[in-house]
């Protein structure tokens, strides 16, 4: 891996552009700079090196922000909004969106640090085709009449109904991750149900969601409909969470962290939805084809540098193909190139983070001293940004720290199993169950277990496989509610009923 000392300077002329000057937050339609004044950085994961400055939300900032959505969810330009026109409106977005990805994708890239290449395909589209799925939904949103069984008598018939409405104002706190899908996944179908947003992106990667911002300024949204305030998690996220005008609040990001945020909404009774951790199985089965598990385990953990809440971290693999699968996925992850993400050709780049970088490294030496087997990577590669090899432990145990706990990074831990009465039991040993992964050939072993693995969505033979129409959320400690499909609806609507005598 070569060095590098400017990831700038690889940029196209509009992201350049973008990145040049201080970015301010918007709020009620308006690019505004912090109340206090402040601003953080935000870094380059390939150099450590500053990429621009970014105004520093605080409560101030957050309260007006949220008056602003407040102010917005009351006016009649948003709250009479028809269905077909907030669609339309939408599509602008989606549209807009499109035209810009290449620049969006170099911003992902240098910000999150991940492979420009691919977040163009992956993160930029499906965030596209989420706003476009969602878009469909205005016109679709209904209730329903109701056959009461209350008598009737000559003075009193009565006819009951339900309205499908907003829940009104919404704040969205999203991870670092997938910067622009995760707004993709919190606003699209906040939107499409007539909600108003304030959103906090991950202080570690604003960028996308600034630009966003700009897009939903250009679509035509009303004022105040999307607020975009950057800061802290312990400052304006927890104001966020905490104020009184706030109806819900959509969280993606740690389960330690999520369990603060559902502690401090229940004093006033705000709505939660949670997509957090998980530390997800992926189990090959004796008649699994090898020639599609091998490369499938590798790209379920490897994949954005295993910075993927559903990652296949936990690989599980029978006694008898244990060599060859082991030796199969250590062959696929050395040979991947290692590098900055705006050179398409590195397949394998930086953490976002020095923190991460530090978690992540943290974590292989106790799996060193737990006594797992170090079969490849384990090391920082380069002098310089947040390079972690990929690496894989080897004769691990479900005892183990490695094995229980969430690294999120590129750590494949995997175990040997000698019967498959013992997949169950391993596969469900686990605080989490956001995802889990079924490698065979036979059919009758997809319907024995999938019931039994406890995890909001099963593979089978492939992993992270992700579509707009499919809810995904977790079991256990992986959080409540799900994103996308017709199910996300159910977390930005409320139910009225209505009765009236006649």
């Amino acid at each position: 891996m070569d060095a590098v000392t400017d990831s700038k300077s690889a940029l196209g002329e509009k992201a350049g552009k973008f990145i040049s000057g201080t970015k301010q937050m918007l709020i009620d339609g308006k690019w505004v700079s912090a109340v206090s004044g402040k601003t953080f950085t935000t870094i380059d994961p390939a150099t450590g090196k500053v990429i621009t400055d970014i105004c520093e939300g605080d409560k101030e900032d957050i309260n007006q922000a949220v008056l602003a959505a407040r102010r917005a969810f009351e006016d009649d330009a948003w709250r009479d909004m028809t269905p077909s026109a907030r669609e339309r409106l939408i599509h602008r977005l989606a549209d807009l969106i499109e035209e810009n990805a290449d620049e969006l994708a170099e911003l992902e890239s240098i910000d999150n640090g991940k492979n420009k290449a691919i977040a163009r395909m992956v993160d930029i589209n499906v965030a596209i085709e989420t706003f476009r799925y969602m878009a469909g939904w205005p016109s679709k949103i209904a209730g329903d009449v109701l056959p009461l069984s209350t008598p009737k008598t000559p003075e009193a018939q009565f006819f009951g109904y339900t309205l499908r409405e907003p829940v009104g104002v919404v704040g969205q706190i999203i991870p670092w991750n997938f910067p622009l899908l995760m707004c993709a996944w919190k606003m699209a179908p906040a939107l499409a149900c007539g909600n108003t947003i304030v959103l906090k992106p991950a202080e570690e990667t604003p960028l996308t969601a600034l630009r966003l911002g700009e897009l939903i300024c250009e679509a035509g949204f009303p004022d105040g409909v999307v607020n975009i305030v950057p800061g802290y998690g312990h400052t304006a996220g927890a104001a966020l969470t905490a104020h009184p005008e706030v109806d819900k609040i959509a969280f993606t990001g740690s389960t330690e962290v999520g369990k603060i945020i559902a502690r401090e909404a229940a004093d006033s009774m705000k709505k939660v939805s949670m997509e957090l951790g998980g530390k997800s199985p992926a189990i090959i089965l004796p008649d699994a084809d090898l020639s599609v598990a091998i490369p499938g385990a590798a790209s379920a953990i490897m994949f954005n540098q295993g910075q993927v809440c559903c990652a296949g971290s936990r690989l599980y693999v029978p006694d008898n193909l244990y060599d060859e699968v082991i030796n199969g996925v250590a062959e696929a992850v050395s040979s991947m190139s290692i590098g900055p993400g705006l050179d398409a050709n590195n397949m394998v780049n930086p953490l976002v983070s020095e923190t991460q970088f530090q978690r992540v490294m943290g974590y292989i030496d106790i799996g060193r001293e737990e006594g797992a087997e170090v079969i490849t990577g384990g090391k920082r590669r380069g002098d310089s940004g947040y390079f972690v090899e990929p690496t894989i432990l080897g004769n691990t145990t479900q005892d183990m720290k490695v094995v229980q706990e969430e690294i999120f990074g590129p750590v494949l831990c995997v175990q040997r199993y000698s019967d498959m009465s013992e997949i169950t039991r391993l596969a469900n040993d686990s605080i989490y169950g956001l995802g889990a992964s079924l490698w065979t050939r036979d059919v009758g072993n997809i319907m024995r277990f999938v019931p039994k693995i406890k995890a909001g969505t099963v593979w089978v033979n492939c992993h992270n496989i992700l579509d707009v129409a499919m809810p995904f959320g977790g079991f256990k400690q992986s959080g409540y509610g799900r994103e996308l499909g017709k199910d996300v609806l159910e977390l930005y609507t409320q139910t009225k009923s209505v009765c009236i005598m006649a």
